[in-house]
């Protein structure tokens, strides 16, 4: 990165350290081929060696599947394909892609940077990028897709380095996943497990989705204003002045034609919302649960890639045809065409992770160490606020194995909850204190799914940026938001403040 003479602290050279090793790995393909190859050895180790954990649900035995088993091999033998298909953010990433190239091919995208550019004050910029990356989690996981290329295009285009503003994104969408403005579509997930462990202690115990809403408000504050800091006085001084070939787009005054294209898309953007707003805000809406008339688990979520897709479509179809950047069809499909064709490095990326995510799940390896992992912090006897932090910890620690929010929660929340519970404290304490563990490891663990992803986004800008790269330019986010969240907690604990509506601190 910035190679500047001037004398570094050793923070920078403990990240450069990082970055180092980092980008000397194989390539990530490579990588993940190997780390499947290193699951198999594991789980016949672990198998051997009768490593197991007793589910904290069910209380039967959960022990390592042994890979190199003849049933072990098997399975791999035959869930090759099935592993590469069934990959979650695959088909997501896809889908949307189509419709961002119509956006993008006919001129919507940069015509959006250049007003956004030419508008906002550039002190806000990075502030307006994590706030909109903490927006993103209202829309399932498509921040990673949308915001985080964007927030690298609009910085270049303003002459910093586009990788600043990939890391604004980024913290926004996955840093700061634990906070949010509004209610997500996790909080009902989380709640819901929560409840369901708390019945384990009281069966008339209801934990609502906002348990956590006073405390997701002040810390997506924090996010906002912690997250600029570190962007612009650590990330940005590090990476120094960008030398890439990639040209920045050229910020020039919109056109007559194109700000009537851009009043247009956006006329196009209100009428796919009001149609979807129509499909499931209404009490017999035609997206809504047929069977229980539920919003959450309703085909309208289910489907939610559908509705990503028209939002990026319609509008970039409509800027077309005004600007007549898009003519006919077949304008319409070269856009489409254009937008796929660079996601051949991505595909081939999750391949591999697919096998390695999909084998890991198979061989049980990261059930049994969270499942030990939560007993153990149990066994240690801490209250107050050591217990806050450690378990926030653990939870940091077990987010780089499993990259699933609610399938942790669903594993640990039996054992903490009702823990939790006996020592007087609210079931939504325990899961803030998890919110906070399971956000700030999200950029630094390829566990999580879109990692495949960024890495292809950041290979844009610079063919040599690797896993190292993205790792040690997200570490600082990573160590001081948990500096700062655990600050944040102690003092919510100490004040005994309500963490959210019927969410306080201590059991009634």
């Amino acid at each position: 990165m910035n190679t500047t003479t001037k004398k570094r602290s050793f923070f920078d050279r403990f990240l450069d350290g990082v970055e180092v090793v980092g980008n000397k790995l194989p390539h990530p393909a490579t990588l993940f081929a190997l780390m499947a190859v290193l699951v198999v050895i594991l789980s016949a180790l672990a198998s051997t060696l009768g490593l197991s954990a007793t589910h904290p649900i069910t209380g039967e035995s959960v022990t390592v599947n042994n890979l190199l088993t003849a049933d072990g091999i098997r399975w791999m033998w035959t869930n090759v394909e099935k592993n590469f298909v069934d990959f979650p953010p695959l088909g997501l990433v896809l889908v949307v892609m189509v419709g961002i190239g119509v956006a993008e091919g006919s001129g919507l995208f940069t015509v959006l940077v250049r007003q956004l550019v030419l508008g906002a004050p550039r002190s806000m910029i990075t502030a307006a990028i994590i706030i909109a990356g903490i927006f993103s989690h209202l829309a399932s996981e498509a921040g990673y897709v949308i915001l985080i290329p964007l927030g690298a295009m609009i910085f270049h285009a303003l002459g910093r380095h586009p990788m600043a503003g990939f890391a604004a994104a980024f913290c926004g969408v996955s840093a700061g996943f634990g906070s949010n403005f509004l209610i997500g579509s996790v909080d009902p997930i989380l709640a819901g497990l929560s409840t369901s462990a708390a019945h384990i202690i009281d069966p008339s115990m209801q934990v609502n989705p906002m348990v956590n809403y006073f405390f997701m408000v002040v810390s997506a504050f924090m996010v906002v204003i912690v997250g600029t800091w570190i962007t612009e006085k650590i990330v940005e001084p590090r990476l120094g002045k960008y030398t890439g070939e990639l040209s920045p787009l050229a910020i020039e005054e919109l056109s007559k034609t194109e700000r009537k294209g851009l009043r247009m898309a956006g006329i196009g953007a209100l009428a796919v919302i009001g149609l979807l707003a129509w499909s499931i805000i209404p009490e017999n809406g035609l997206l809504r649960d047929p069977e229980t008339g539920g919003i959450l688990h309703s085909p309208f979520f289910k489907g939610i890639v559908v509705a990503i897709f028209l939002i990026f479509f319609v509008p970039g179809l409509v800027y077309g045809i005004i600007t007549k950047t898009i003519r006919n069809d077949k304008d319409v499909v070269k856009h489409m065409t254009s937008a796929m064709k660079g996601m051949g490095g991505y595909i081939v990326l999750v391949f591999f992770a697919a096998q390695f995510v999909y084998m890991f799940k198979e061989s049980n390896l990261g059930i049994v160490v969270a499942i030990n992992g939560a007993a153990w912090l149990k066994s240690v006897g801490l209250t107050g606020i050591p217990l806050l932090i450690g378990f926030a910890l653990l939870s940091a620690f077990i987010n780089l194995f499993m990259g699933s929010a609610s399938a942790k929660w669903a594993i640990m929340a039996p054992v903490f909850v009702p823990m939790f519970m006996l020592l007087d404290y609210h079931p939504g304490v325990a899961q803030a204190a998890f919110r906070v563990g399971d956000s700030v490891t999200n950029v630094i663990t390829p566990m999580m799914s879109y990692f495949a992803l960024i890495v292809t986004f950041a290979q844009k800008y610079d063919e040599k940026y690797g896993i190292g790269t993205i790792i040690s330019m997200m570490l600082p986010f990573t160590f001081i938001f948990f500096i700062a969240w655990t600050i944040i907690i102690s003092i919510w604990y100490l004040t005994g403040f309500p963490l959210g509506l019927d969410g306080p601190i201590y059991l009634k």
